[in-house]
């Protein structure tokens, strides 16, 4: 089981290393953060989210499928709740993807109250985010088994954060912006 989670994990690494990025790279300057952080190179689109985003939701569902081992009759009950759960999850998520378009269009005319205003509202995504995890612990709790529970939070949180972790290094470091002129 732990292979075909790695498995799965290259391969949803590789699909969102094709997606391209902001370009904003020659425009920063050359700091350590920079050198150490490289900007991306190409502008990231609305298309190119949404076209990640529609991979991610099918890639999320078939790998907590492929990993997690339910019976039919905990199938039967969990796969109801999760659909729930991914609605709500992706309410969250269109705010999120919303701010890092946002991000996008707005990179280079970033003041200091435009950043703690974007870092603000990034942050209340994962608080959100964390919130409709606890309303549902309870509730997948009630349709599996606690190991089985615990086991699909595990894998939701896992791939939140590869996935998480891939958008962010997708996006310039906000330091390295060369001011609109």
């Amino acid at each position: 089981m732990t292979f075909r989670i790695l498995a799965v994990s290259l391969l949803l690494g590789a699909s969102l290393a094709q997606a391209p990025v902001p370009a904003h790279a020659a425009q920063a300057q050359a700091t350590p953060a920079a050198e150490a952080m490289p900007a991306p190179d190409k502008p990231l689109t609305a298309a190119d989210l949404e076209g990640m985003r529609e991979e991610l939701r099918s890639s999320r569902k078939q790998i907590i499928a492929a990993t997690l081992t339910l019976s039919d009759a905990e199938a039967t009950r969990f796969w109801p709740v999760y659909d729930r759960y991914a609605a709500e999850r992706t309410k969250i998520k269109d705010d999120q993807y919303a701010l890092v378009a946002d991000y996008v269009n707005k990179y280079g005319q970033y003041d200091d109250k435009g950043a703690m205003d974007f870092i603000g509202r990034w942050l209340d995504q994962d608080t959100r985010l964390a919130a409709l995890r606890s309303k549902y612990v309870p509730i997948v709790g009630k349709t599996l088994p606690g190991v089985k529970a615990a086991t699909f939070f595990q894998i939701d949180r896992r791939l939140s954060m590869a996935i998480d972790l891939k958008l962010a290094s997708m996006l310039p470091i906000l330091q390295t912006q060369t001011p609109a002129k």
